[in-house]
């Protein structure tokens, strides 16, 4: 979740905002081959969607905003969670399938 090899620790697991290393430069490890493409999106939403949802309801029943006052909180509220949690959900889910072992199998 740091952002780093998760063998080693030492050098950057991302090159860009979220596409991985192909290697680590100091320990090898195969980053670029870990399969981590379709669940770091669905991890993402599931942790921020309960969170906008519980907001959604505590605005409906605490402060009673029009429908329009909540969208325009929510939305962006919404967007900024999903941006700020998919870096750190992907380096996660990159760590955990590189110490289970889950790794594509290299093409030649």
């Amino acid at each position: 979740m740091a952002g780093r090899c998760p063998a080693c620790g030492c050098t950057r697991l991302f090159t860009g905002y979220l596409r991985v290393a192909p290697e680590c430069a100091v320990c090898g490890a195969p980053l670029g081959q870990v399969p981590a493409d379709d669940g770091p999106p669905v991890f993402t939403v599931l942790i921020a969607g309960p969170v906008v949802v519980a907001l959604l309801v505590v605005m409906e029943s605490t402060m009673h905003l029009s429908m329009w006052t909540e969208t325009a909180i929510l939305v962006p509220l919404t967007l900024v969670l999903a941006i700020v949690l998919l870096r750190p959900v992907k380096g996660a889910t990159v760590g955990l399938m590189l110490r289970l072992g889950i790794v594509k199998p290299p093409t030649h």
